[in-house]
């Protein structure tokens, strides 16, 4: 397993083959998106989210479709998660989250530098993301350089809806320091 450093961050590629690492994953994912969705979509969107999105299998399926998984480290701890893949000529930013006390330390910026670097690698020119239109992180991923693109409502089932304003960061128009 091949890691990548950027300043003190580690990041630590999922291996989909690794089911011990899979489910480390989906239990940090479930803790970090409990705490910071049910505020916004409440506990029962975020429950079902969580089984769609997250679950062990989840997280699996998405690895064996071509989704690139990352603990992202800091003093050998885990901070948080991201998971990316290209999707017609952008890389499609799927997660990108730090446990609440990691937040505000600068982590993000250096956790969106390795998804531009693995972006250009890829010969890609954009990273889009999806983002709850109330959730707070809009307005770091605008300081992180994304522009609102469009809104969309998506029916993700069981009555729920994911509403949402796309964003898009060019990564040739920015250089990211290391």
């Amino acid at each position: 397993m091949k890691n990548s450093y950027i300043r003190n961050m580690n990041f630590v590629a999922l291996d989909k083959n690794d089911a011990e690492k899979v489910c480390e994953m989906s239990k940090m994912a479930t803790e970090i998106l409990r705490e910071h969705y049910d505020p916004i979509v409440g506990k029962g969107q975020n429950d079902y989210m969580l089984k769609l999105f997250q679950s062990v299998d989840a997280i699996a399926n998405q690895l064996a479709h071509g989704y690139r998984y990352y603990f992202v480290q800091t003093e050998s701890q885990n901070a948080g998660f991201v998971a990316f893949y290209p999707k017609n000529d952008v890389m499609y930013l799927s997660k990108f989250y730090l446990y609440k006390n990691m937040r505000g330390k600068g982590f993000a910026r250096q956790m969106l530098s390795f998804v531009v670097e693995e972006t250009k690698k890829l010969g890609l020119n954009a990273v889009e993301l999806n983002v709850n239109k109330h959730n707070p992180a809009c307005q770091a991923y605008e300081k992180l350089g994304f522009r609102i693109i469009r809104s969309e409502k998506n029916d993700i089932g069981n009555g729920f809806f994911m509403d949402d304003y796309v964003c898009r960061l060019e990564v040739n128009s920015i250089c990211c320091s290391r």
